[in-house]
């Protein structure tokens, strides 16, 4: 092979079971070039750092790119496991993975927004409302995710928690990372400091995080933090809709204030017959009076579901709970094919990240 060759290089990508086959170039990850020809794979952050881009090798070789090692092990890779978002073809390949239907519909956009308004809800938690350009609408569905583009080109991360129905505005729940180039700005813990009627631009929606309507099982919607958002809008989505599988809603945090909606899931409870909701806390002190459910989210699930091999399950919140809650779950009878997942993963998580 001259040097330049792999340029003008390229592979066939084969997906099984479904047979659906896409190429992709020599410098591109698999995961790009799969949605760049409307192949949707599963996918959250894009960044190695999540794991649900996770994949089996069948046939061929990939290169694996700097990725962290909680996403995929050493282990996991030394048994042909590879992340498509961060990994390279340099042959034809096989892999095994889910083709996923209803994203590819929604067109990628990129588009200007303005901060209409910030509103502080917890000490380290704000809600954000992202006004659109007069007459333009984003298509999404509920649980996806937009990428709020800086000034320095880098991108951030968050999941609308407004139905798809309200989208001429779409609300982000975003928690303060000190530090942050972002979030330090709109916490004012560095200046300039973004405000209200500031203009960002936005890319989306991505994401493989949403309901499947297809099914009438019961489900179950986890969330830790501020993973209630996405849980959030599927849940105003099912109102909407007029959805009325059997549903659980657990949330976690480690105070009562940490449950920043805490009242609105009452009211959901209230009104929607066949929504239940459960609050857990895992750190109280003894000012917080804190009367309800203790401990780690995905155990009280347990606890309560000690068979879970007929429902769904909608997970979003830290990586280590989701994980958590994918391992110790199939334990406990629930279907790989059933657990859906959006582990918020940040800059730190990406720290100490491996080749």
């Amino acid at each position: 092979m001259m040097a330049g060759d792999n340029v003008a290089m390229s592979f066939t990508v084969t997906v099984l079971p479904s047979g659906v086959r896409f190429l992709v170039e020599y410098d591109e990850p698999i995961l790009d070039a799969a949605l760049r020809q409307g192949v949707v794979l599963p996918y959250g952050c894009r960044n190695g750092a999540c794991g649900s881009c996770k994949s089996l090798v069948l046939e061929g070789e990939i290169a694996q790119g700097a990725h962290s090692t909680k996403a995929l092990s050493r282990d996991e890779q030394s048994r042909g496991m590879g992340l498509l978002c961060c990994a390279q073809a340099r042959s034809d390949l096989s892999v095994q993975a889910r083709v996923v239907s209803g994203p590819g519909q929604m067109p990628i956009r990129k588009m200007p927004c303005r901060i209409s308004s910030i509103v502080r809800v917890a000490p380290d938690v704000a809600v954000v409302r992202l006004q659109l350009p007069a007459g333009e609408r984003l298509q999404y569905l509920a649980g996806q995710y937009v990428e709020l583009i800086l000034r320095d080109g880098t991108r951030r991360s968050y999941s609308m928690a407004s139905a798809p129905q309200e989208a001429e505005q779409l609300e982000l729940h975003v928690r303060h990372l000190p530090g942050g180039r972002f979030t330090d700005a709109l916490f004012g813990a560095t200046q300039p400091a973004l405000k209200e009627r500031d203009i960002l631009r936005l890319e989306g929606p991505m994401g493989t995080f949403f309901l499947r309507e297809d099914r009438a099982c019961p489900i179950v919607l986890l969330a830790s933090g501020t993973g209630f958002a996405p849980i959030k809008a599927i849940v105003e989505q099912m109102r909407a809709r007029g959805i009325e599988r059997q549903t659980t809603l657990y949330w976690g945090g480690r105070r009562p204030r940490d449950l920043y909606s805490n009242e609105l899931c009452e009211r959901w409870a209230c009104e929607m017959p066949n929504l239940r909701y459960v609050p857990v806390v895992s750190d109280a002190l003894a000012e917080d009076d804190w009367q309800g459910r203790s401990g780690f989210v995905h155990r009280a699930v347990l606890e309560d579901f000690p068979d879970l091999s007929a429902h769904q399950v909608y997970a979003c919140g830290a990586p280590a709970m989701v994980e958590a809650a994918r391992r110790d779950f199939a334990v406990h009878g629930l279907d790989e094919g059933e657990f859906y997942a959006d582990a918020f993963t940040t800059e730190a998580d990406l720290a100490g990240a491996t080749a």
